[in-house]
């Protein structure tokens, strides 16, 4: 007799095979199980007016290969199907050799915004003119950082053209900030600038702070499917490829389709995210920036055919996350969950959740293409509606069933259904 897959284990026994596969011990056991985990009293340090915790699921994503190496992804989200997609389609990647993920260096910009300038164009010369001297100014002002390889790498001048207020001059501060998301680093930075800025240039300084387009930062992934293994029930290869080319190009062409299709990207990218506790609005924000940079807002993944057929995609984006520093450290849970996957710098973390994001997309653009999206999904939410309508634990899938048998997934007749149970 076969050994039971992962799915159709209880959530204890889950729980049991990620830890003797990933090393858990039996505390961080007790922390991903929710039996110990984050308290009202660590709460009460992260943020202000604490008066309880929110709890969401945390669901294992498998199968996924990235650059050689088996990871068990960590995604904490309350979507159905989200979760069965990707750990799907990373088996289907596995057939192609899995994924193949790379990120750039960590290097974050601030942004130091000058206004009142008499001579726009005398200041940007006297501010490209003394470069290096803001370089040296805030060199060594993080030694961990710097002795870890991390500091400023460069000075950018740029002048806004048109705006409400008229022209001025924005100052990038290029910062590498190494295994930390780098917020921190970065408006220390930008601070500590500001004065120097007013100096060189005349101008009065406004605003200083990072931005979340960290388009420095970039994470991409590829991923190749060979043709004979997209076929399904009536499905031919050629079929399920070509259909899920056309259904990109739907979202690379229309900026309505783009937002749904980028979502289904986000479904991926955010659970892993969220799970590690990093910044998911950042991620979001820099994504649909980046989404937008050729003036249109666009698909952030390409989809297409290789020379032998195979299909083959690709996602490239910014991924500013880290390992040290905020809720990574702090959140019991983010800790735990890092070591699951076994990460060892920040640059690995981006191009695991870069390959999760293309899964995730590949799973929405195959069943939106075949099948529609809604008979995957169906029986997952009519779970949800019948925990909903009060159904006990042991009449759960029965009743999921039932609505789903009749495709009619609605609360009022989960209720009428759970009263013929009864």
């Amino acid at each position: 007799m076969s050994e039971p897959k992962f799915y159709d284990l209880n959530p204890d026994d889950r729980l049991a095979a990620i830890a003797h596969q990933t090393g858990l011990s039996i505390e961080e056991m007790q922390i991903l199980s929710g039996e110990a985990g984050l308290s009202l009293e660590q709460a009460d340090h992260m943020i202000e007016n604490v008066v309880g915790l929110y709890t969401l699921p945390v669901g294992i994503a498998r199968n996924f290969v990235i650059n050689d190496r088996e990871v068990p992804v960590p995604m904490m989200i309350e979507e159905p199907s989200v979760v069965a997609g990707a750990s799907f389609m990373a088996k289907l990647a596995q057939t192609g050799g899995g994924f193949h993920a790379e990120a750039d260096e960590p290097v974050m910009i601030g942004q130091i915004q000058v206004i009142d300038l008499p001579d726009v164009q005398a200041a940007r010369n006297a501010l490209e003119a003394n470069k290096f001297l803001l370089l040296q100014a805030v060199e060594g002002l993080d030694p961990m950082l710097e002795k870890n390889g991390g500091g400023p790498r460069g000075i950018e001048i740029r002048v806004i053209e048109e705006s409400p207020i008229g022209k001025f001059i924005v100052v990038h501060v290029l910062y590498d900030v190494r295994d930390a998301m780098g917020a921190n680093a970065v408006n220390t930075a930008v601070e500590k600038l500001a004065p120097l800025v007013e100096d060189i240039c005349g101008g009065r300084v406004l605003l200083r702070i990072l931005s979340n387009l960290a388009d420095k930062r970039l994470a991409r992934a590829h991923v190749t499917i060979p043709l004979e293994k997209l076929a399904f029930e009536s499905y031919t290869p050629e079929m399920v490829r070509d259909g899920i080319i056309a259904a990109w190009a739907f979202a690379a062409s229309d900026p309505y389709r783009a937002a749904t299709h980028n979502k289904g990207i986000m479904n991926g990218v955010d659970a892993v995210v969220i799970a590690t506790g990093n910044d998911w609005r950042a991620i979001e924000a820099g994504a649909h920036a980046y989404a937008a940079r050729s003036g249109r807002y666009t698909s952030l993944s390409k989809w297409g055919v290789d020379v032998n057929g195979n299909l083959v995609g690709d996602l490239e984006m910014p991924m500013a996350v880290g390992i040290i520093g905020g809720a990574t450290r702090v959140h019991p849970t983010a800790k735990v969950n890092l070591k699951l996957m076994g990460v060892k710098t920040a640059a690995e973390l981006a191009e695991i959740i870069v390959s999760v994001g293309l899964a995730q997309n590949l799973a929405a653009l195959r069943a939106l293409a075949t099948e529609g999206i809604q008979r995957g999904h169906m029986g997952l939410h009519a779970r949800q509606i019948a925990v909903a309508a009060g159904a006990r634990p042991d009449q759960v899938e029965e009743l999921a069933q039932k609505m789903v048998a009749e495709k009619n997934i609605r609360i009022d007749r989960a209720m009428e259904l759970l009263k013929e149970m009864k």
